[in-house]
């Protein structure tokens, strides 16, 4: 349920209608738009009446939401919303890039990576230093070590960190470095993950499952929400199909479907989405276009020796290349790089 109130409400009059929703069982997330407040009412019992609420003073209008992700659906936060960290705003008129190697291979190579993508326009900086990987034969990250690499080679550059969060005894650990928080693919559906993550006051990037409908995207991201934490960023990277000439298959239209139904960013990492390196161009190009809110891209300084994903990364050229087409393409859609 869905409480709107009036313009100019006094926080005693909202406190008292959280009172109320508190009273009946409701669990209350408070959303503070430009004019409205609104108060997301979840769980409670499943039959109420809505006109109990509709005459409390100070209360505007009352909707039930049926869809079965109450905090991540777009009615929640009309507006939209932002997540900013460090001075970047994720979700508003900049499309945001985030670029960087796979995973950190050694301090060469993460300040390599630095200069490339800072160079190239990025705010942020990727790389993993923990790596779920098919086998567990291949490179698995270099940990604690990887991490203190690469925030150190974030900071000389002046850019912000994401980096892979695998299960929840590593959050601690990635949050003293990370300034976004990336949950992978493999762990979509990873459910005590997410609720942890919901704890910490941390942007989180949650990427799409290769098998995952964009209904049970959004249900995952409303397992970290329902826990308090509102900075989530959605991530399209390509779904499994019967197709086998590209790694994955990019779901461009699953941009504006989430867009229409949520709230939340939406990003899009065209290297995982194809899974191979002459086809990240088009589709980076096609998801800014589509309305995608930032890239997370692959790029590597010699990628054909890469430990991982060398195939789907960028060499400069190819990246500082695209970035140009990019700052094309956006303000067509109303933004900028």
């Amino acid at each position: 349920m869905l409480v709107v109130m009036q313009e100019g409400a006094s926080e005693a009059l909202i406190q008292k209608v959280i009172d109320r929703l508190i009273e009946d069982g409701f669990d209350v997330h408070r959303s503070t738009g430009i004019i409205h407040t609104v108060l997301g009412g979840v769980g409670g019992p499943a039959e109420f009446d809505t006109a109990v609420f509709e005459v409390l003073d100070g209360v505007k209008e009352v909707h039930r939401i049926v869809s079965p992700y109450k905090l991540a659906s777009r009615a929640f936060r009309p507006h939209g919303t932002v997540v900013k960290v460090g001075g970047v705003e994720i979700g508003g008129g900049r499309v945001v890039v985030m670029a960087g190697p796979c995973s950190v291979e050694s301090r060469e190579q993460i300040e390599r990576a630095a200069d490339i993508v800072a160079d190239g326009g990025a705010q942020v900086i990727r790389g993993g230093a923990f790596k779920p990987r098919s086998s567990p034969y291949s490179f698995q990250g270099l940990g604690e070590e990887g991490l203190k690499m690469l925030r150190a080679a974030a900071d000389r550059r002046n850019l912000l960190v994401i980096s892979e969060v695998m299960d929840s005894t590593q959050i601690p650990l990635l949050s003293a470095y990370a300034d976004i928080l990336q949950v992978g693919a493999r762990n979509m559906q990873n459910f005590n993950l997410l609720r942890e993550l919901g704890k910490i006051r941390k942007p989180v990037l949650l990427k799409r499952g290769i098998s995952a409908t964009i209904e049970e995207l959004l249900l995952s991201a409303e397992y970290i929400l329902s826990g308090g934490n509102y900075d989530v960023i959605l991530c399209e990277r390509g779904i499994r199909t019967f197709e086998t000439y590209t790694r994955n298959t990019m779901d461009v239209s699953a941009i504006p479907v989430v867009k229409k139904l949520s709230h939340l960013p939406m990003v899009a990492d065209p290297s995982h989405g194809t899974g191979r390196r002459d086809q990240v161009p088009p589709m980076a190009r096609a998801a800014v276009a589509a309305g995608a809110d930032g890239l997370l891209m692959e790029v590597h300084h010699d990628p054909d020796h890469a430990l991982s994903d060398g195939a789907q990364s960028l060499k400069p050229d190819q990246y500082a290349g695209l970035m140009d087409q990019l700052r094309l393409i956006a303000p067509a859609v109303g933004r900028t790089l």
